[in-house]
């Protein structure tokens, strides 16, 4: 039986923090060990150029990124790990898919519609004023990620649904037109996998300063463990679960039976403090290991570079006997 292809892409927009381990990397990697699984990881970083147009955060966080996933146990001999812009089939894949790609269905991109909207209640008279290429036709190049290598599921979040119902459309559209190259892609959506929340209770989210940095030192952990939100309730006193969002942190990185016991504790009147300094050290049991492999691998950029340059090669076999059906399927021919 043909192994699931299972592709995920990671923007390299920033340095990944304690929601992103939880939230992503942590319930990919293990996804990745799955022996039915064929699985694919790619850092996206033509896809960092519609938001950052800082070069430097750019180059550094492909860096940090990379070597986040790395230390986290993601084995590159069990997986694909590539860069996006190693792979040159990935945009000529991407010209090919716009040229049959309907502007109406760029037009109902939710993001486009989020920037003409935001126009429009500006007063603005252009409805596209400050819209670049990049945000519009970002669905065409997240549909070449996926087409190029036949995956049959991509795990997104929610707000991602869109992009791939647009990738299903431009694959049909073209096995329709030239021929059956593609296959549509699935939404895959996880139910289980937990969405952190930060030190005030929201999402944890670099938008609203509120994250937890990953592989800061022991100290700097207990610092940010700190600032977490709690009531003025004293030692002694009972506590609840949701009087802050230091309980629901530990529970991500605890056992049922921990999390009972820590919920005792509460109601048993630990004082904040204490409680605080439960979870750092539970979170640094977790993370001391990955954080040590972490500054070894930042340490030696060549190495990451090694083993990206390792992933494309492996990734580009993949690629390129879809790609020549594709150019040959459209007419893009060698003359004989």
């Amino acid at each position: 039986m043909s192994k699931t292809r299972v592709l995920t892409g990671v923007t390299p927009s920033g340095i990944p923090h304690l929601g992103n381990y939880v939230g992503a990397i942590r319930p990919a990697i293990a996804a990745s060990q799955n022996p039915d699984t064929e699985t694919f990881f790619f850092l996206s970083d033509y896809h960092a150029l519609i938001k950052c147009h800082e070069p430097e955060r750019v180059h550094e966080s492909t860096q940090a990124v990379a070597a986040t996933w790395l230390a986290c146990g993601l084995n590159p001999e069990h997986t694909t790990f590539y860069r996006q812009s190693d792979i040159p089939e990935t945009m000529e894949l991407n010209w090919i898919l716009t040229c049959i790609t309907a502007k109406g269905l760029m037009n109902r991109a939710h993001a486009y519609k989020a920037a003409v909207q935001d126009n429009h209640e500006k007063g603005q008279e252009d409805p596209d004023h400050g819209v670049e290429m990049g945000l519009y036709c970002y669905p065409i190049l997240m549909t070449a990620d996926i087409l190029l290598f036949n995956a049959n599921k991509v795990p997104v979040g929610r707000d991602q649904i869109q992009h791939l119902e647009m990738a299903r459309d431009i694959a049909g559209r073209f096995n329709h037109r030239f021929k059956s190259l593609f296959t549509l892609p699935e939404v895959q959506i996880d139910e289980d996998v937990e969405t952190l929340v930060g030190l005030d209770g929201r999402k944890m989210s670099k938008s609203y300063g509120n994250t937890i940095p990953l592989f800061e030192s022991e100290k700097k952990l207990q610092k940010a463990v700190n600032k977490i939100v709690t009531n003025e309730k004293e030692p002694g006193v009972p506590k609840s679960p949701d009087e802050s969002p230091l309980f629901d942190i530990y529970k991500a990185f605890a056992t049922h039976e921990e999390t009972m016991a820590f919920t005792q504790m509460l109601a048993d009147g630990l004082a904040w403090g204490e409680a605080k300094k439960m979870l750092a050290t539970k979170i640094n049991m977790e993370l001391a290991d990955k954080r040590d492999r972490y500054h070894e691998l930042m340490a030696k950029p060549s190495l990451i570079e090694e083993i990206l340059q390792a992933g494309a090669t492996k990734a580009r076999e993949q690629a390129r006997p879809l790609l020549d059906a594709v150019r040959e399927a459209v007419g893009i021919r060698i003359l004989k």
